[in-house]
């Protein structure tokens, strides 16, 4: 968000209570606590809640199971004073790099003279501190089976806020581990998860022991922007409950079925409470990677997570065995899913590396930018510096409303987060188009054109959006200008973006192709099957297609568009483009245009997808909602007849994965 939407949003919440969450960048797992208890931060600030006796503070273990980047914190409030933790294994992060974050989160409250934080799990993890008023506690922190720079964060943390702890106990481990039989950071042993079941015991031990009144466990690759979190948990009076988490997959932090053997069930119910077809609280067999256990009810005392229960017969994992302990004792779990809490990355596969796991959180993190709220680090700890570039590309346009900030911001913190380096190109506002202008820019309807759904004429909009491509290409030729990169507003990167373009267009190079214009996001509107390139697995040759959200441009292509002179016979840019490579199935439109030449192809599966679609919520479109060309009255007609904007159903059988609350359904678990 701009800085005016943040704090008008500070304004309205001043007076609200904070809350514990995390924030998660590229490699990082960071959260930041600088404000007073009675104060709450903007989306994109962290807090933990805590406070006197029979109120929750922080207790923080955490652990990246899927993730392998992000290590534990500890988030201690005393006395209504907030400190901050933060973590972000990200400096000179490479494949040899890898971080064992084991651990869960723990709301503690001992009594009305002092807050505990008590942090302990692998990297990271190991760590408690206690505090009564401020500098009347100490904060002990331990680090281990480390293999990245976690240590040197922590330690620069530390310098940060130790100052807040009357005494600050350091101990981390030199060299780092692995587990026996270990093939990678992401295979999980049997060593692997006894050891995270009795971590998880000895928070749970420990919270009963101070007399807490709940425990939070959640794991570092769980990311809570909602500050209202806690909060909404605690008023629900039920013994376990998790937030739902949305991911860019249907993955969640529940399950609505188990098999007589302990593994996973799908159900019919799973789908609806995932999409929130189906709003509340829902009891389910069970809750894992943040969830909420309250200890004030008697039927947890009966709740462990090691050593499992002695009839316990299902697999071998932290989860499972939890989820049997709650059977046997008689516990109902439920999970909510009114509000949206957060987010939870993807699982790697078990040989999966940290490029691999970087590549995911990497997407989450454009998923955040476009769903909300977006996630920010923290100041206390030194992140690596980002070196943009153009990818090999001369130029990298983005065409942009001025009026539209946050369209604008949003993409240019989309490519900021990707290391791309973008320009801005201030788009032509079709509602300040007129009649006059129109002329004097030689610009004239081609004769007969209709939409092919609406039936309606072109619109201003689609003015504007025509005139902000051709000055692109106006640009390309000028400058003489190899190849270009060209976005729109509207962008949902697909996951490993620019990894994909690059390697593409790598290929491409390799392969010696000829190519005027390759889509990277469009509308397949054809129905046949698409002619792939040989030697390109990952190119197809363009049929007849809508949108122009994201494509490559040679200067050979330029000319072409250029040469063709569309402003005297103007049609919508997404139907211009198919008539210069010949694809257009409207023989009369064709005929206004020679020759019809251009070499297009088609990234298959597509790099990039519009951040909404007709009928979404968030929906708007400048050129659907807009006058007719020709009509200077000013009134803006919302032509709804139009199907360009409508979700393409193929999407999801090219592995698109259009939002990241509705992706494809193979991807439950």
């Amino acid at each position: 968000m701009d800085s005016n939407e943040r704090n008008a949003w500070m304004d309205r919440q001043k007076d609200d209570e904070g809350l514990g969450m995390w924030l998660s960048g590229t490699s990082a797992c960071l959260a930041s606590s600088r404000s007073s208890r009675g104060a709450q931060r903007p989306p994109g600030t962290q807090s933990c809640l805590g406070g006197t006796r029979r109120a929750a503070s922080g207790d923080w273990w955490t652990r990246p199971r899927p993730s392998v980047l992000s290590p534990a914190l500890c988030l201690p409030l005393c006395d209504g004073r907030l400190q901050e933790a933060v973590m972000e294994p990200g400096g000179g992060l490479g494949p040899e790099r890898d971080s064992r974050a084991e651990g869960a989160v723990t709301l503690l409250s001992p009594g009305p003279e002092q807050s505990w934080c008590w942090c302990r799990g692998e990297d990271g993890g190991g760590r408690d501190a206690r505090r009564g008023a401020p500098r009347d506690g100490a904060a002990r922190c331990a680090t281990d089976h480390n293999a990245d720079n976690t240590t040197a964060m922590l330690r620069e943390w530390l310098a940060a806020v130790g100052h807040h702890y009357a005494a600050v106990m350091w101990r981390p481990e030199g060299e780092p581990r692995s587990y026996p039989e270990e093939e990678g950071p992401k295979h999980w042993t049997r060593e692997r998860h006894q050891f995270l079941m009795e971590l998880k015991q000895e928070a749970l031990t420990f919270a009963r022991d101070w007399g807490a009144d709940y425990i939070l466990f959640a794991d570092t690759d769980n990311i809570l922007t909602n500050n209202q979190t806690l909060r909404f948990l605690t008023e629900q009076g039920l013994p376990v409950v998790a937030p739902m988490l949305d991911s860019q997959t249907y993955y969640s932090n529940f399950w609505c079925g188990i098999t007589p053997q302990g593994y996973y069930r799908r159900t019919a119910d799973y789908f609806p409470t995932k999409n929130r077809q189906r709003r509340g609280c829902f009891r389910v067999p069970m809750v894992h990677s943040t969830f909420l256990v309250s200890l004030r009810a008697e039927e947890t005392a009966q709740l462990a997570f090691y050593p499992p229960h002695p009839n316990y017969t299902w697999p071998f994992d932290d989860i499972i065995v939890f989820a049997y302990a709650c059977e046997a004792a008689g516990v109902s779990v439920y999970v909510c899913n009114e509000h949206r809490f957060g987010y939870m990355n993807v699982a790697v596969s078990p040989h999966g590396g940290l490029e691999d796991e970087k590549a995911n959180f990497l997407h989450l993190i454009l998923q955040s930018l476009v769903d909300g709220p977006p996630m920010q680090a923290s100041a206390h700890v030194s992140r690596p510096p980002k070196r943009p570039s153009k990818m090999g590309f001369d130029e990298v346009f983005v065409i942009s409303l001025a009026r539209r900030p946050s369209r604008r911001q949003r993409m240019l913190s989309s490519l900021w987060e990707m290391e791309i380096l973008g320009r801005v190109v201030d788009a032509v506002d079709g509602r300040l188009l007129n009649s006059s202008v129109l002329r004097r820019l030689g610009v004239d309807l081609l004769p007969g054109y209709q939409d092919p759904y609406s039936g309606r004429t072109l619109t201003k909009g689609e003015v504007g959006c025509f005139l902000s491509h051709y000055s692109i290409w106006e640009e390309v030729v000028a400058r003489g200008l190899a190849q270009v990169l060209v976005f729109e507003d509207d962008v949902r990167f697909e996951r490993n973006f620019r990894g994909r373009l690059e390697r593409l267009m790598e290929d491409v190079a390799v392969q010696k192709l000829q190519w005027d214009l390759i889509y990277l996001g469009r509308k397949q509107v054809s129905p046949e099957e698409e002619e792939a390139v040989e030697g390109l697995p990952g190119l197809v040759v363009a049929g007849y297609s809508y949108w122009t959200l994201a494509y490559a441009l040679s200067l050979a292509g330029a000319r072409k568009l250029l040469a063709s002179q569309p402003l005297h016979r103007m049609v919508p840019v997404d139907e211009f483009l198919p008539i210069m490579f010949d694809q257009h199935p409207n023989e009369q439109y064709k005929a206004h245009f020679w020759p019809r030449d251009l070499k297009a192809f088609s990234a298959q599966p597509l790099l990039a997808a519009p951040t909404h679609y007709a009928g979404d919520a968030e929906w708007l479109s400048d050129t659907e909602t807009s006058s007719p060309w020709d009509d200077d009255s000013g009134r803006l007609i919302s032509w709804t007849g139009s199907q360009k904007t409508l979700r393409d159903p193929r999407l999801d059988l090219a592995g698109s994965s259009r939002h990241s609350l509705h992706p494809h359904p193979r991807d439950e678990l």
